[in-house]
């Protein structure tokens, strides 16, 4: 039996694999060289979480909930929401710099370009959520549900992100430009965050809005990750946010490649 064409699809893999992990370094080393990146991409979700607790916190209504329980599970999904919108920024500027070019005259896999920058940026999203759960304890949060589902959580948390980076991966590939790639990705992320029940239960909202609300991608995954937190039942809203998750990658994966290839 001929085994060449199994070896060679097994060499590609591993180039390819080779290929990712030499740009997910290369992205981030990238960061490291920028620390104040690092530094403002975390003062935003500790103000976020300093305004809400203390300045709104107390005219906020949480039944079942103490208000600081409630909230830190949503500012850790929508601190990573937005953490992946970087992905499209850092997309346009190796674009308007050149480095795409660049990328297309070596002999590296096509995928390992979109690849590292969305694996680059998971990992700095895992760094950020594991701060934002330092941050609640210390301002009086706490996991009540075991390390297994604490563990889940976060996971579910960091899938989350990963999808929405394919999102913003296709709108930064699209605009070609890195300001408008920050508002375009920005400008819906806002009013789907705070059309959900990152900060207040949904039942608060108009009811022709909770429709929409308890059924966005975003409610379900903080719904989930707050019940895998504090307890309660987590399968439906679970299921619901990995549903979304899937189909996400399923339609805005294939959307950033062909994407991609049009720049490259």
């Amino acid at each position: 039996m001929n085994m060449q064409p199994i070896d060679n699809l097994i060499d590609a893999a591993l180039w390819s694999i080779s290929d990712i992990m030499v740009m997910t370094k290369r992205n981030l080393l990238g960061y490291l060289r920028l620390p104040q990146l690092i530094v403002f991409s975390t003062i935003q979700p500790v103000m976020f979480v300093l305004l809400f607790a203390y300045v709104f916190g107390g005219a906020i209504q949480t039944p079942g909930f103490d208000y600081i329980n409630y909230l830190i599970p949503g500012i850790m999904v929508q601190t990573v929401l937005f953490g992946a919108m970087m992905t499209g920024v850092g997309l346009a500027n190796d674009i308007a710099q050149g480095m795409i070019d660049r990328f297309r005259s070596l002999p590296m896999s096509r995928a390992a370009v979109l690849a590292g920058r969305t694996i680059s940026d998971l990992c700095r999203n895992i760094f950020v959520v594991l701060l934002m759960a330092l941050v609640g304890y210390l301002i009086g949060f706490r996991y009540q549900n075991g390390l297994g589902n604490f563990i889940g959580a976060m996971g579910l948390t960091v899938l989350f992100a990963f999808a929405f980076s394919w999102i913003s991966a296709t709108i930064g590939l699209w605009v070609k430009n890195v300001e408008t790639a920050q508002s375009a990705g920005f400008i819906w992320v806002f009013p789907l965050a705070f059309v959900s029940s990152i900060f207040v239960p949904v039942e608060t909202m108009p009811s022709w809005l909770q429709g929409f609300a308890n059924n966005q991608p975003i409610s379900a995954t903080v719904n989930a990750v707050r019940a895998l937190s504090l307890g309660g039942p987590a399968g439906d809203w679970g299921l619901k946010a990995l549903l979304w998750i899937i189909g996400i990658l399923i339609i805005f994966v294939p959307l950033a490649v062909r994407q991609y290839r049009k720049v490259a």
